[in-house]
């Protein structure tokens, strides 16, 4: 049966003047979705029931088993706040002893210290216990010289990198991480930073995605094919490199950072998500606190510049909040998880007490009157999903 799926894999190889050679169902049904613990939006429930199979027949995708996952940034000393090996090792235990089993990291934070610090929870356990992605994009080479004080890792490790998205940096940048973190496969991988808003790239970004688009969308298309990845797509800061690759590639989920959060959700409602759920493609939403704020840290999507419109968002939901006995993360987290297209949710941490009180909002019963009173005072759009109570 020739499917969209498969007109698109042969299409992406062709392009590439080569010609992927399909493996045989059987062989594609021998990847299994992963099993645990599956982190729900009113907290922690265990399953044994059998999960479908990761078959990418007549159009199924893969979605991560949990809907609560953990964010790496902060493992590679992001925000150039420095935090031992130990305290990111107490960190990811109280992670997984609470139920999480989604893990999300890259090459790029912290140059490989994202990657190395979750190996030594990783390697200890069972592969198939927990999810996995991680990102392409970048390479890592060796330098005794640290990055310029504009980027946001502190004490990273000696490395610097350079950008490339062909097929052969591609299957390189995966070998390179799985043997950092020290495990013998990925669940999902993303390409990263793909976008206009890559301060490297500005408005050279389209060079790269046409690099991409030859290089990395088929080689983890050929990837997911040969049972090597579950699934691929994007981690990008914007939707730009998912509006242009929709046609031309096949992708099963998209990691959207700073996209859809309880202070801008809009465009998310509006196109990204519809344009995502035609082709059956899942989201998991980054930075669901908006790299921070929504937890009272002072900046806001990754800079110290914090817009007024947002200060003020910001107060007027945490009053009705206050009202309602609730505490704004608490409804922002739940908030990001609501919506169907929605796979899993990846708040960062830092701390134990961090991942216990993230763990602790997914579990409070928030009234319908808090949703209902944000829609009809106009602060969150009157489209957009919210949690049912129980």
């Amino acid at each position: 049966m020739l499917t969209r799926r498969n007109l698109l894999q042969a299409s992406a190889a062709i392009g590439v003047g080569s010609v992927i050679s399909r493996p045989a169902a059987a062989q594609a049904l021998k990847v299994q979705m992963s099993t645990g613990e599956v982190m729900k939006t009113k907290g922690l429930v265990d399953t044994n029931e059998a999960l479908p199979s990761n078959s990418k027949i007549d159009g199924q995708r893969y979605r991560p088993t949990s809907r609560m996952g953990l964010g790496g940034l902060a493992a590679g000393n992001g925000f150039n706040t420095i935090s031992d090996d130990e305290e990111i090792l107490a960190m990811l235990n109280q992670a997984w002893d609470s139920g999480i089993r989604y893990f999300d990291t890259a090459p790029f934070y912290g140059l490989s210290l994202s990657e190395r610090r979750f190996g030594d929870l990783l390697r200890n356990k069972k592969r198939e216990d927990y999810v996995l992605s991680s990102k392409v994009g970048r390479l890592l080479t060796p330098s005794a010289e640290p990055l310029p004080k504009r980027w946001h890792w502190a004490n990273h490790s000696p490395f610097h990198y350079h950008y490339d998205y062909t097929a052969e940096g591609t299957r390189r940048s995966v070998e390179d991480t799985l043997q950092r973190i020290g495990v013998s496969s990925l669940d999902i991988v993303f390409i990263h930073d793909l976008s206009p808003q890559n301060s490297d790239f500005g408005a050279d970004w389209l060079k790269h995605f046409d690099e991409a688009a030859k290089g990395a969308m088929p080689e983890l298309t050929r990837m997911r094919e040969e049972g090597i990845i579950k699934a691929w797509g994007f981690g990008i800061n914007s939707p730009h490199a998912i509006y242009k690759a929709v046609d031309i590639a096949d992708p099963d989920i998209c990691l959207l950072a700073l996209q859809y959060s309880i202070l801008d959700h809009q465009e998310a409602l509006e196109k990204t998500f519809p344009l995502l759920d035609e082709r059956d493609i899942s989201a998991v939403v980054g930075a669901p606190l908006n790299g921070g704020f929504l937890a009272g840290r002072n900046r806001f999507n990754y800079s110290s510049l914090i817009p007024d419109p947002m200060k003020k968002k910001f107060a007027a939901i945490s009053a009705v909040a206050t009202k309602h006995g609730i505490d704004i993360k608490t409804a922002a987290l739940q908030f990001a998880e609501a919506p169907s297209t929605v796979s899993a949710i990846i708040p960062g941490a830092r701390t134990s007490q961090q991942v216990k009180e993230n763990v602790a909002s997914m579990k409070v019963a928030i009234p319908e009157a808090f949703w209902s009173e944000l829609k009809s005072k106009g602060l969150i759009a009157q489209d957009a999903p919210t949690p049912v109570a129980s």
